[in-house]
């Protein structure tokens, strides 16, 4: 049977626990990314401080918070398919940056047309070990996990953590994560009880780093069921970018995935990797996505998507985000109308220590078979996240958050 690189649900009764501290970030920014054209928020742009390891990534609604042990002069902005912007600060001056992203129009000439997807994928993959690290990495990470009954939030888990990844010459046998921080903000309604777990949520930077755990998703037995295809280049971080588009087939005994596969142009790395579950096949996307559930619970699966993002130093490439959102509907017994259910899970590179690091001894790792809601902590104090980088809550996460504490 292969082994899913993909995160499952596990439906349950909540429960809860906790830990940690580290040093203050003085130097704090906020604000919000919109694109030039339609002035809409743009979510999911990767926000950093030149010069420094520091980063996160914009919510929903465009917003960013970042922060900093240093005098931010200058703010980095880079999202698929827009111009990178590089925006000097002036810290102090104002409390709330607004700034505009345009899009990022790949002409033909820029573009180098290449003809066969499959031969393209194979460089790429062969490339890996000089496009990505040498020697192992030590990180600090913010994750995310939210549940939403129809459209309330009714469970939200938090941590900050390190993660520890051996060198892209190995496997992830050795890579772990330790959560240093968490907590749990959760809906006391009796009817909410049910809830949804994310299986192994805050290990998805290794997990989920499909390359260099994808053996299984670029084997040749498994692209056989795929369709490949090239997609329109776009620009990534001012970088020109092959897109392949691999199309699920017929003639599989599991769920396949829809994907879209971002590879540089020049270095032929990974920078962006898509995925949508086929979910035609109800039994089959079913398996997937779920572990275990109560007896008597009637599920049906709506989505399962997954986007991984890869940040360029202008030497190597490294995981930097991490997304993945499920869709469902469930029930108990005959009711005539299904609850639809969204969980969304989410986890951003912060920052990177420098030199050598120590490995995540296997006695202190989150392992795979927890979840974050078995360890977070009920916990409501406005400066929990005080002294370390996080994804801003949205507008509606904060009402949330404020309607759960009452």
């Amino acid at each position: 049977m292969k082994k899913n690189i993909l995160l499952y649900l596990i439906l349950l009764l909540l429960c809860p626990f906790a830990f940690g501290q580290t040093d203050s970030l003085n130097y704090v920014l906020r604000g919000v990314v919109y694109e030039a054209e339609t002035g809409k928020p743009l979510p999911g742009v990767n926000v950093s401080l030149p010069g420094s390891h520091f980063a996160t990534v914009t919510n929903e609604d465009g917003g960013f918070i970042i922060k900093s042990d240093f005098l931010p002069s200058a703010l980095t902005l880079i999202h698929v398919g827009y111009k990178t912007v590089n925006r000097p600060i002036v810290y102090g001056q104002t409390d709330y940056l607004e700034i505009l992203m345009s899009k990022d129009a790949l002409s033909l000439r820029e573009a180098v047309l290449f003809g066969d997807p499959l031969t393209l994928l194979y460089r790429a993959l062969e490339k890996i070990p000089v496009n990505y690290s040498s020697v192992p990495e030590r990180f600090q990470c913010f994750y995310r996990e939210t549940v939403q009954k129809r459209q309330r939030f009714i469970a939200i888990s938090e941590a900050v953590m390190d993660m520890y990844k051996t060198s892209y010459n190995q496997g992830i046998g050795r890579d772990r994560v330790l959560v240093e921080k968490s907590r749990l903000l959760a809906s006391p309604k009796v009817s909410d009880t049910l809830s949804v777990k994310v299986l192994g949520g805050p290990t998805q930077a290794t997990e989920l780093d499909l390359v260099k755990n994808g053996s299984f998703f670029f084997s040749q037995d498994n692209l056989e069921l795929y369709t490949l295809r090239m997609g329109q280049a776009v620009m990534i971080n001012d970088r020109p970018q092959y897109v392949i588009q691999m199309v699920p087939g017929g003639g599989s005994e599991y769920a396949l995935r829809f994907t879209a596969l971002y590879i540089d142009m020049e270095t032929l790395a990974f920078t962006r990797i898509e995925q949508l579950l086929d979910v035609s096949d109800v039994t089959k996307a079913t398996n997937e996505m779920l572990v275990r559930k109560p007896f008597g619970l009637r599920f049906r699966p709506r989505e399962m998507s997954l986007v991984i993002n890869y940040s360029y130093d202008g030497r190597i490439s490294r995981i930097s985000h991490v997304r993945a959102v499920f869709r469902f509907t469930c029930d108990w017994g005959k009711k005539l109308f299904r609850t639809p259910f969204t969980a969304v899970s989410e986890m951003v590179v912060t920052n990177r220590y420098e030199g050598a690091v120590t490995p995540i001894e296997r006695t202190e790792a989150f392992k795979r078979t927890e979840t974050l809601l078995d360890l977070a902590k009920f916990y409501f104090d406005p400066d929990f996240w005080k002294d370390y980088n996080i994804i801003e809550p949205t507008t509606s996460l904060e009402h949330a958050i404020d309607r759960i504490k009452k």
